[in-house]
């Protein structure tokens, strides 16, 4: 099975860190494929799309060399893309789905973007100096300590392949008027949320568990970045859900 793994709004494949390893090591016979959005990572150069629609028809372009079914793994805005792509899937295109921490159309826009959240983004996007902004961004999605190594880390990330305000903003405006079609695109998916998430509500996940039946899993003290407050427990999740 090849799990196309997407992270969310101006982040790319190298922000997952060693993710990616911890689930092939996990889960032994399965791929794990990180894969960028439009105008990020490898794909930083290439203006972005404003829908996400059209984000998704961009991955599902740039993953066509990977053979399917898929399996999909998504945060944040990725899940967006993903909840899309299963929507407008072949039948039997996508197997598995997996949404961290993601939202839609479906919620109200207090949820989808707290309000404590909207000042401390806006003063984000405001600084100049890419490390002390790397590590807010950090701050803010994450609730447990975050490394010096790891703020290094995402500073060279966007030194390297940087992210334009005209792309930021363009994922910013797909994100916010991203709403799913109204039909339940697989039987089940995993859904898991994190009650500390300072950015998204945890109840944007409640709202798709509830309205589709699917499988929602809470983690009692993680931020927005689940991947990088805890792995272990995704993990943990995704083995106890897949062989449902």
């Amino acid at each position: 099975m090849h799990w196309i793994l997407l992270r969310g709004l101006t982040r790319e494949q190298a922000h997952w860190g060693e993710f990616p390893q911890l689930l092939a090591d996990a889960f032994p016979g399965q791929k794990f494929h990180p894969v960028d959005l439009p105008g990020t990572g490898v794909h930083f150069n290439d203006p972005c799309p404003d829908s996400i629609g059209a984000i998704r028809e961009k991955v599902r372009h740039s993953v066509r060399h990977i053979p399917g079914p898929y399996s999909l793994l998504a945060l944040s805005m990725g899940g967006m893309v993903a909840l899309d792509w299963a929507q407008h899937a072949a039948e039997g295109e996508i197997q598995n789905l997996v949404l961290i921490n993601t939202s839609s159309g479906f919620s109200a826009p207090w949820r989808r973007m707290k309000p404590g959240a909207w000042p401390r983004i806006a003063r984000l996007l405001s600084r100049r100096e890419l490390f002390h902004r790397e590590a807010d961004i950090l701050r803010l999605s994450c609730n447990g300590p975050v490394s010096l190594d790891t703020m290094k880390h995402w500073y060279r990330i966007q030194r390297q392949r940087p992210v334009s305000f005209r792309n930021a903003y363009a994922q910013l405006k797909a994100a916010a008027a991203f709403r799913p079609q109204p039909d339940r695109p697989v039987p089940d998916a995993l859904l898991l949320a994190s009650r500390g998430d300072r950015i998204v509500h945890w109840k944007c996940s409640e709202v798709l568990e509830q309205r589709w039946q699917w499988t929602l899993k809470v983690h009692p003290t993680a931020g927005h970045d689940l991947p990088l407050d805890d792995p272990e427990w995704i993990v943990r999740q995704m083995e106890s859900w897949l062989p449902r």
